[in-house]
């Protein structure tokens, strides 16, 4: 996992500024998305961001669920140190003991797969699996390793150049093997620049096209 906490936001803007975004034009992208998606009246009280990092997105979940408690997982202390201080509050915690944590209604993950050996994905699909409750939901975010930008952007980014991304089909099969009953369809994210911005409402009419610079699968246990 990334240690490198501080140096976080450099690193990953290294390789963004290639698409003229920062992180929170992604974070909002995602959660809009998913948003849309969850299931009528469908209201998590208690929700995982695993593999949290510095707790960005676990402050924009609990604005998103204004009923809900998030808890960040990770397993960088100099991440999470920086996410108590930044992104903690009575709604929002962080934790490196994932055995400890109570079930989940809803499980987010992004960006975190492609850094786990190939070989101890299964393990980790398991034990978030245990953590979600039955009818709960999964959301697993990846970047998309058929997108030539993606490619390069991942390039830039130093702690992700040795990364193994993962295609759709693959995410999928951890799911079922993981004990998720029901994956929903893929869908695609992110297709054009900020210099093509004029074209992003196109956008939501080629989420089935798997050219966007993420892809995510979301799965009901």
């Amino acid at each position: 996992m990334f240690d490198l906490a501080r140096e976080y936001d450099a690193q990953l803007h290294q390789g963004l500024r290639l698409s003229g975004e920062d992180k929170d034009f992604f974070i909002r992208g995602r959660l809009s998305d998913l948003r849309r998606r969850l299931p009528a009246g469908f209201r998590p009280e208690r929700i995982l961001d695993f593999g949290c990092g510095v707790g960005d997105t676990a402050r924009h979940l609990a604005a998103m669920f204004p009923e809900a408690r998030v808890v960040g997982f990770d397993t960088s202390e100099p991440a999470l140190a920086l996410a108590r201080r930044n992104c903690a509050s009575e709604r929002v915690s962080f934790c490196a003991s994932f055995p400890n944590l109570e079930t989940v209604d809803l499980c987010y993950c992004n960006g975190v797969f492609h850094h786990i050996p190939r070989q101890q994905r299964p393990e980790v699909m398991g034990e978030i699996s245990r953590k979600t409750r039955a009818g709960g939901l999964f959301a697993l975010f990846e970047n998309n390793p058929w997108n030539p930008g993606t490619r390069m952007v991942m390039r830039r980014i130093p702690f992700d150049r040795e990364a193994q991304p993962l295609p759709a089909r693959e995410t999928r099969r951890l799911l079922e093997q993981g004990g998720f009953s029901h994956c929903y369809s893929t869908r695609y994210l992110f297709y054009f620049p900020r210099p093509l911005a004029r074209l992003r409402p196109l956008e939501a009419f080629l989420v089935r096209l798997p050219l966007g610079a993420q892809y995510y699968l979301m799965a009901r246990k």
